[in-house]
């Protein structure tokens, strides 16, 4: 088996390599082209539709292996080829004809539904710090539903930098793979290494400087496909609790929220675009392009650790505690250092100073 994952990744890695090139020419031929704006960092016309060259890996390198997967355990493979199919098909067309938000949301919510339809539900959820295991009953469904419409988008929000949303969708599939791997889940770790190799053959044209960027088809199909597979990975996991996947999509989740609450806290409409995701706000303090892109890269694999460790330590309620506590306090004062929320409002920050001063004129006061 572990032949045939090295099988799958390579072939993948090497489809997706030969084929970008003609996938850049095809974008450049057909009209798929980004053009710089005020919101966009790049100065110069750039061929979108990279997710075809995604896509086409990931297709073509599971039906080399599939001979030898299990037929059962591979329809649910079939869904996400399906509706992936469906959701690279609704990007690719945004990308050239730039859809209207209500188009693409059918289109995600299509590609769901068959998923879900190929058995991929989220039918139980794992309450965190206890053993206790809440059936879903009818809620199943649209929260599944739900579940996937909200991670595919939230992929689609990072997308703002060479190589950005690439990156981390590698990272956050090799976590889902390494926790199938412990789980002995054989067609996720296959998915996943299948994935994960389509990823880093478009990513070597996709790194900066750019030469051709995923557009909607990409990171519309690599948030659908993470959904997926961390619904697949985890839904017959008792042990496992609903805050690994959201752990592992730290980065494009706390993003997105984060986006809400400024827009709340700004009081504009949440569909409202602006300059100020991780990504801007980390080139505003002076970093450069590459440098951004690195230092997200090293949140999200923090975020990875964090949830491979978080499964290691479920029985243990002190140590998840910590885990969660520290993690939140670290974000929060994060996302108020590089004024991700607010540029002006920082009340931890505030009261973090407050307690630092009053500390120094106490240790003053103790000396004299």
């Amino acid at each position: 088996m572990n032949m045939l994952y090295g099988i799958g990744f390579v072939a993948a890695c090497i489809i997706a390599l030969l084929l970008t090139p003609l996938v850049k020419r095809f974008a450049f031929w057909v009209g798929a082209v980004d053009a710089p704006n005020h919101r966009k960092v790049h100065s110069r016309i750039m061929p979108r539709l990279g997710g075809l060259a995604i896509f086409l890996g990931f297709v073509g390198a599971y039906f080399i292996v599939a001979p030898a997967l299990d037929t059962q355990k591979s329809d649910v493979a079939i869904g996400l080829l399906v509706g992936g199919a469906i959701i690279v098909l609704v990007g690719a067309l945004d990308d050239r004809f730039d859809l209207s938000p209500k188009i693409k949301l059918l289109g995600q919510i299509l590609a769901a539904c068959v998923v879900v339809y190929s058995g991929v539900v989220i039918d139980l959820v794992n309450v965190p710090f206890g053993d206790m295991t809440i059936s879903l009953t009818w809620l199943a469904v649209p929260l599944t539903i739900l579940w996937i419409v909200g991670v595919t988008n939230a992929i689609n929000l990072i997308d703002g930098l060479d190589g950005l949303s690439a990156g981390v969708s590698g990272i956050a599939t090799a976590t889902i793979m390494v926790l199938a791997l412990m789980m002995n889940n054989v067609i996720v770790v296959m998915l996943c290494m299948i994935l994960l190799g389509s990823i880093i053959g478009f990513l070597f044209f996709n790194f900066h400087p750019a030469k051709i960027f995923m557009g909607d088809s990409g990171a519309l199909f690599l948030g659908f496909s993470l959904a997926t597979l961390s619904i697949l990975g985890f839904k017959q996991a008792t042990v496992v609790s609903l805050l690994i996947p959201i752990l592992i999509l730290g980065v494009p989740l706390s993003d997105t929220f984060f986006a809400i609450m400024r827009r709340w806290v700004n009081k504009t409409p949440i569909s409202a675009a602006d300059k100020s995701h991780l990504h801007h706000c980390l080139l505003q303090l002076g970093l450069s392009h590459r440098q951004t892109v690195l230092v997200i890269y090293g949140i999200a694999l923090i975020f990875g650790l964090c949830s491979v460790l978080f499964a290691q330590i479920q029985d243990t309620l002190w140590a998840m505690v910590i885990l969660i506590a520290v993690l939140l306090f670290v974000l929060v004062v994060g996302a108020e250092f590089i004024g991700i929320i607010s540029k002006s409002k920082k009340p931890v920050l505030q009261f973090l100073q407050k307690l630092a001063k009053f500390a120094q004129v106490n240790s003053r006061v103790s000396n004299k």
